[in-house]
């Protein structure tokens, strides 16, 4: 027989007798010829499976390559934001603490201790206040001006219309 046969016994547990009659030949191996029940079917090795299941390997090594670098890329991403969240923190604490600064440096107290000793300025004296007194008493009057005929027809229509509307 050939090194690439492949045996088949049909265990039909109703014949029994036909697995007692199957004979064995010298070298061990079943005689297919004298059991009708034992089938032999021979596996040929074809040189396109080969290639298909090396295809298939290589794509499938390909996809797994690409699903591990889109998880590593995933990964490189999440720890930038984790990385920028945290000095966005850090910057924002920062700002928090020169807006307190800055408060503190612009109240009254300080900006009066800069003016006096930075820009050598002094508080105002009674004696420098000068007033003035303004007469209320002073109205200029402007006599009203006499309407021309136009003007005068325009407010009698107006009157008019007033009148009717209520």
């Amino acid at each position: 027989m050939a090194e690439n046969s492949v045996y088949y016994y049909n265990e039909d547990p109703y014949e029994e007798d036909a697995r007692e009659d199957a004979e064995v030949s010298e070298t061990g191996d079943q005689q297919p010829d004298d059991d009708p029940h034992i089938r032999v079917r021979h596996n040929e090795a074809r040189s396109g499976s080969v290639m298909t299941i090396i295809l298939a390997s290589i794509l499938a090594a390909l996809l797994l390559g690409s699903v591990i670098y889109t998880l590593d890329r995933r990964n490189t991403m999440y720890n930038k934001v984790a990385s920028l969240n945290d000095e966005l923190g850090l910057v924002e604490a920062e700002n928090v603490r020169l807006q307190s600064e800055l408060d503190s440096r612009m109240s009254a107290k300080n900006v009066e201790d800069y003016a006096e000793n930075v820009l050598g300025m002094q508080k105002i004296d009674s004696s420098q206040i000068k007033y003035i007194k303004i007469q209320t008493g002073d109205v200029v009057n402007i006599p009203e001006q006499e309407k021309g005929i136009g003007a005068k027809i325009k407010s009698f229509f107006d009157r008019c219309v007033e009148y009717f509307r209520g």
